[in-house]
């Protein structure tokens, strides 16, 4: 069975001395705002979901080249290996979302084909939407300059420019996202009540097994889950008015506007 009543949810991200999100297009500095507030965006909180879910054995479509698990070297490779039979459309998206955990979750753009796919790109419209994630307050962002203590290239008889580098972080940082599940787009993917536990299982452990040299272990962390679930398919209330009920500060505490009916389920993190 699909998903059978609506969903939303929140969480309240703390950040110490790590670069949550680095922008390729700045050098890799944290991503921030016009008015200075971090951000961490909705395509690397997705990546997060996916790798807990990947830890958890589901099959993701979306998987980063550093830990495949089909052998697959690209989405086409991994997409014509279980669509290249002759099927129409609604038979081919039918296909990759029972096979896929991501793409009936999030929804995916089969912009290419197998031998004998029918159509040029199939677009898959998925029920789960995430927001990216703003700091409370604006962020001040700390860099250091590194150096190596060998070259990359060369014979070693002087330093290459290549030793020297940059490293951004900030020191603190409360961030907060919203989401929000839509049984109508579910009954088209086939996402159910058990996918939707299964996100409630491994938000609060989201940066769990994450650690980089710029967010090392413990340097990112959920607070807090929140997860409102409507007592009808089509929900009581607008996910605007919901989210909205969500006052975050900036040491990480909140306070919650009274919603008749609605009481979210509150999930300490990891």
């Amino acid at each position: 069975m699909t998903l059978t009543h609506k969903i939303d949810f929140a969480l309240i991200i703390s950040v110490k001395n790590a670069n949550p999100n680095g922008d390729p297009l700045s050098g890799n500095m944290p991503r921030t705002t016009a008015e200075g507030l971090g951000e961490i965006s909705d395509v690397c909180l997705k990546r997060k979901i996916r790798d807990r879910l990947m830890d958890c054995g589901e099959a993701i479509f979306v998987q980063p080249d550093d830990r495949t698990t089909d052998g697959k070297r690209s989405l086409k490779e991994r997409a014509d290996a279980i669509l290249s039979e002759k099927k129409s459309r609604e038979e081919t998206m039918k296909k990759a979302c029972k096979k896929w955990f991501d793409v009936r979750s999030f929804g995916q753009l089969f912009a290419f084909k197998g031998k004998d796919t029918e159509g040029v790109s199939i677009s898959v419209r998925g029920p789960v939407t995430i927001h990216p994630a703003f700091s409370i307050e604006p962020v001040d962002i700390i860099s250091t300059q590194i150096t190596k203590s060998v070259n990359s290239e060369g014979d070693g008889s002087k330093k290459a420019s290549d030793t020297m580098g940059m490293k951004h972080r900030i020191d603190h940082g409360i961030y907060v996202t919203y989401g929000a599940m839509s049984p109508q787009l579910a009954e088209r993917t086939g996402f159910s009540d058990q996918d939707a536990e299964k996100i409630k299982t491994i938000l609060p452990r989201l940066f769990e097994g994450d650690a980089s040299s710029s967010r090392p272990e413990g340097s990112m962390r959920i607070l807090k889950v929140f997860w409102w679930e409507h007592r009808s398919n089509g929900g009581q209330y607008s996910s605007a008015r919901v989210h909205e009920s969500l006052k975050v500060n900036a040491d990480g505490s909140y306070e919650l506007a009274e919603l008749e009916g609605l009481d979210p389920e509150i999930i300490e993190g990891y």
